[in-house]
Parts: structure tokens; C-alpha cells; sequence
């Protein structure tokens, strides 16, 4: 089924009412019936001259975070495109896709033991999601300053300038069953799902399978391809 705006609407409120229900229950394949479409269609469709998809599995450091401002600034500054013109888009799955939860998630389920990633901070496995928050100086508006909001990495201050955040639906599932079993959990795997996709950054956008996902975005949205090894 092609995802447009005109097949989404025809799904109604009931569609909306299962939606919610399918993502509290965290199964392990959604259907077309158990998402919300309007956000991401709102965040993908809306009007402009480039797109650009960061097709992301591995967090690498968070290296992939400055490349994302580097197209920015790149299509801002050395292209003169206002920034109405182009919209990037994080499709983050596998390892990465735990970027996507907040920093309470991190402590509870011990995703930087997980992951392998340690807070540069402690020198220890990250108990918080060390990409998310901006420190940047949101008076400095100068691109060549390290302070600048335009040299700001993280994930908040590139949401900041329009970059859309996915989180993978399917890629929650797995992870999801195996912290159970990393952590001894007694409670279900659904169970931390519904812990996980309760606890996600703010504006984070769920998608059923981001495999899906990345080849609607190129095809019916005609956004441009970039990964990174």
C-alpha cells in the first residue's frame, strides 16, 4: 500500500484510536491501521527544493551528527538556500536507534553498556544520551564560531534547525528483547517496549520498519540517498 496523505486520511479517527493502541501494545510487526502517519507525512512531505535522507545503523561517536550540519550549512551557507528550501531526515535503526530515548531509558535498561558507549564525562558506559542536548550559545549567529548554533552537533540543536529524527518501530522490538535477556528481566519484552517508545526524545518520530521507510522516503517523497560507514 503506497503511503500518501490522500490513503492516510481515509483511515479516519478509528484508524488514529488503533494506532495509539498498536504502539502500547509494541508489536512486533505494526500494520498500516496501528501507527500515526500525520507526523511523519507533515514532517516529509511539506514543500521544498532538496531533500536529503542519513540512512544511520551505527552510532560511530555520533560522527554521522556533523555531517547532518554539515549538509545544513553546506545548503545554507555555501549554496545560499534558505532553510525552507531543503529538509534532512535521520532514519536511525540497529545501534543507533537507541539515540531516540531519553536519558532515563539510558540509565534503566544500561544502553551504553548496551551499545558500548561510553560518557565522555566518566570515562564509564553511558547512563544518558550524550548526543541529545544542545550547549550552544543561541545568541551566536556566526557560522565560523564553535559556539554557533550552526556548529552545534547534537541532537536537539539539529532538530532545532529542522532536521526530522526517526525512530524504528521494528528495531525497538529486537533491542527490546534483547536487553530482557542482557538485564535478567522478569517483565516482558513488550512491556519495555511500551517503556521505550513512552520515553523517547521529544519529536522523535515512530515508523513501523525503517528498511521500509528509507525506500518510501526516496521514491514517493524523492529524497536523496547518503549513509556512512
Amino acid at each position: 500500500m503506497k503511503i500518501t496523505r490522500k490513503n492516510f486520511l481515509a483511515l479516519g479517527a478509528a484508524g488514529a484510536a488503533a494506532a495509539w493502541a498498536g504502539q502500547a501494545r509494541g508489536e512486533l510487526v505494526q500494520t498500516v491501521h496501528e501507527w500515526t502517519q500525520t507526523d511523519f507525512l507533515k514532517a516529509v512531505s511539506r514543500p521544498c527544493r532538496y531533500r536529503q535522507v542519513y540512512d544511520i545503523t551505527a552510532i560511530h561517536d555520533g560522527i554521522f551528527l556533523n555531517n547532518i550540519k554539515n549538509s545544513l550549512n553546506g545548503f545554507q551557507f555555501g549554496f545560499g538556500i534558505a532553510s525552507r528550501e531543503f529538509n534532512v531526515v535521520a532514519a536511525l535503526h540497529g545501534l543507533a536507534n537507541l539515540l531516540n530515548f531519553d536519558d532515563a531509558m539510558w540509565e534503566k535498561y544500561k544502553l551504553g553498556e548496551f551499545a558500548a558507549l561510553k560518557d565522555p564525562k566518566t570515562q564509564k558506559p553511558a547512563t544518558r544520551n550524550i548526543f541529545y542536548s544542545s550547549k550552544a550559545n543561541p545568541s551566536d549567529r556566526n557560522p565560523d564560531s564553535e559556539q554557533s548554533v550552526y556548529q552545534d552537533h547534537t541532537i536537539q540543536g539539529l532538530m532545532r534547525r529542522g532536521v526530522t529524527f526517526l525512530l524504528c518501530h521494528t528495531a525497538t522490538e529486537e533491542q527490546s528483547r534483547k536487553l530482557k535477556a542482557r538485564l535478567g528481566l522478569a517483565a516482558p519484552s513488550e512491556t519495555i517496549v511500551k517503556d521505550l517508545l513512552g520515553h523517547t526524545i521529544p519529536r522523535s518520530i515512530v515508523v513501523p520498519s525503517m528498511v521500509a521507510t528509507v525506500a518510501i522516503l526516496q521514491l514517493e517523497h524523492h529524497f536523496s540517498y547518503i549513509t556512512l560507514a
